[in-house]
């Protein structure tokens, strides 16, 4: 009973607010919170979507996964928030063509798919939210779009560094190159040497597999 009223109280705080009360008494009585580590996947490539997530704490990034295996980094969702993509899935009743995987340990809420499309209908506040999350992530992957195509390598590697520790609330990231190089879409070799010429510019410190901004 404590546990159930303590999951209450987070999916009212974090998004309560966002809906009508009939709307948050059926998410509360659908809904399903799971609690997952960091480096967790909670949405696959090709995986059919039965559950929406909402991030209630936490944050995960969303990445696409190319024909060479290797991804790049579309988006990041925080708490209050949940991914375009799966929405669209969900709408076009097909397979997750992206991944999402936990930054941190993250507390996430569950809703049945089947729930979307009933509450577009039915409830204001959830027709806005949906179009909102479409535009908000639609104007982050532009965002990314214009970094690969504008900005220089090591300038991406410096917003990608500190777009994390502004999601993460800390200058200390716990990443190695490889990570770093998966997200960017690049070669382990070349982020380090970037990497290291950021360290003599004084912009980050290297310790092993963290780095540390000097500031965001």
């Amino acid at each position: 009973m404590i546990k159930q009223s303590s999951e209450k109280e987070l999916i009212i705080r974090r998004i309560g607010f966002l809906f009508e009360e009939e709307l948050v008494n059926e998410i509360l009585e659908v809904g399903k919170i799971e609690e997952y580590k960091s480096d967790s996947i909670i949405v696959d490539v090709k995986e059919e979507i039965k559950f929406m997530p909402f991030i209630l704490d936490g944050s995960l990034k969303v990445t696409r996964e190319g024909r060479d295996d290797h991804e790049i980094l579309l988006y990041y969702i925080e708490a209050g928030e949940t991914c375009a993509m799966t929405l669209q899935c969900c709408v076009r009743e097909s397979k997750s063509e992206v991944r999402a995987t936990t930054l941190e340990d993250s507390t996430v809420l569950m809703v049945p798919t089947f729930k979307m499309l009933a509450w577009m209908d039915k409830y204001s506040s959830w027709r806005k939210f949906i179009l909102e999350s479409y535009h908000l992530r639609m104007t982050e992957l532009m965002e990314t779009i214009d970094a690969i195509a504008f900005l220089k390598l090591d300038e991406r590697i410096e917003k990608y560094l500190k777009d994390q520790a502004k999601l993460l609330g800390s200058l200390e990231l716990n990443y190695t190159h490889q990570q770093i190089a998966e997200d960017l879409h690049s070669s382990r070799v070349v982020i380090s040497r970037l990497l290291k010429q950021m360290e003599v510019k004084g912009i980050i410190t290297q310790k092993r597999n963290k780095i540390i901004l000097s500031s965001i």
